[in-house]
């Protein structure tokens, strides 16, 4: 084998209003925020799951419990940096991430470039590692509905 191995991640957020809305390490103006035990970033938690998966290290949940009260509200790029440390420390390194939001609104478009930005500072990647796309459902759903977001992520990395 050639040291190269890929994971997938996937996760959902309920949305309410009085919640803030932190996607992809940014917070977003909406009505409505992400409902979660940390900051409910939707997108960096399928970054860890997608990295986690792919190093055979199990899942966020498994590393940041829901139940641990440390972990209550912590900014989610924290984690992410926890996260690479310990595929890095395994000897992995990131070849590239590819992620999807799910959201009917607000639109992501116009955010991407400063979540992509703010992604390779934590991850300490160069930004053309870190694809982010958007999508709506075509207000079909619990997406279309405004009730969550959700968001999928592959990742490649490599044996150094």
């Amino acid at each position: 084998m050639n040291g190269f191995r890929v994971g997938f991640g996937y996760d959902v957020h309920q949305l309410k209003e009085g919640y803030d809305f932190w996607l992809g390490g940014i917070k977003l103006e909406h009505v409505k925020g992400a409902v979660g035990h940390s900051d409910a970033d939707v997108l960096i938690h399928v970054i860890c799951d997608a990295l986690l998966g792919a190093a055979n290290m199990r899942d966020i949940g498994y590393h940041f419990s829901d139940k641990d009260p440390k972990y209550k509200g912590i900014d989610s790029k924290i984690l992410l940096k926890d996260v690479m440390k310990l595929i890095r420390d395994e000897g992995y390194e990131v070849g590239n991430i590819d992620i999807t939001v799910c959201l009917q609104v607000p639109k992501v478009n116009p955010h991407i470039p400063g979540m992509k930005t703010c992604l390779a500072e934590v991850m300490s990647l160069p930004e053309s590692s870190i694809s982010v796309k958007a999508t709506t459902t075509e207000w079909l759903g619990f997406v279309g509905r405004e009730e969550g977001v959700s968001a999928y992520c592959v990742a490649l990395i490599y044996k150094v």
